[in-house]
């Protein structure tokens, strides 16, 4: 799309805040007006707009495209986004060790065992672990306690971590980002230990790391745009 604008500014409107094009507001591409619960967001959102050249984009724009998600998915049905995070939480990338190598082991036993224990200091309830791939079942308590948490969310922060539940296949690593326990890059590092073991021990593969740099950029956006609403 030709851009069709000159700039872009922010407007406070008494409740929340707009990004405004040449003073019109912006609407999503479900046709809703595109609302920020804070300025930084909302500043954040009209320099990407302003940083655009003669076309627009929207790859581009990280920050604008989560709150159009934001506006136009999650508000609409957040119960759905909800227990689609949920689902993570019954085969969740944290509860599922190596047998060997050793040192595999040991970086996933390292990584993941402080975020499990901070998942049952905060909400009360323990994950079930094992090793090996074969699917588990994890108490009902659990789930229901991931749920909980995931309802106290408002819709921006919702949509936060089910940007990240997709990216690491975790919901406690979700949570935590979200709740601001752990950066974007604890919560990338985290999610890749057995990506970056096969590297190590298999050498260089040019796609794999182009996806894992595509997958780390997109968790540091998640970490901006969380940073931005806090």
């Amino acid at each position: 799309m030709k851009r069709f604008y000159k700039s872009a500014s922010t407007h406070f409107t008494g409740k929340d805040f707009e990004v405004r094009l040449d003073d019109r507001p912006v609407r999503t591409p479900g046709r809703n007006m595109l609302k920020f619960p804070t300025l930084a967001l909302a500043e954040a959102s009209a320099a990407e707009w302003n940083n655009q050249g003669e076309k627009l984009v929207i790859t581009d724009m990280p920050i604008t495209t989560l709150a159009y998600a934001t506006t136009d998915r999650v508000a609409a049905n957040p119960e759905h986004f909800i227990q689609t995070v949920a689902k993570f939480a019954e085969t969740d990338l944290l509860c599922y060790r190596a047998t060997d190598p050793k040192a595999l082991r040991d970086r996933q036993d390292e990584l993941w065992d402080p975020l499990l224990k901070w998942f049952k200091t905060q909400f009360g309830e323990n994950f079930a672990v094992t090793e090996g791939i074969m699917p588990i079942d994890q108490p009902e308590k659990t789930t229901a306690a991931v749920i909980t948490a995931l309802r106290t969310l408002d819709h921006f922060h919702l949509t936060s971590a089910h940007s990240t539940a997709e990216l690491t296949g975790s919901a406690v690593i979700a949570l935590a980002l979200t709740k601001r326990e752990i950066s974007a890059s604890d919560a990338f590092n985290a999610a890749h230990i057995d990506d970056y073991f096969q590297l190590k021990e298999w050498g260089e593969d040019h796609e794999a790391e182009l996806r894992l740099n595509q997958r780390k950029a997109e968790l540091n956006e998640i970490g901006n745009f969380l940073n931005l609403l806090n």
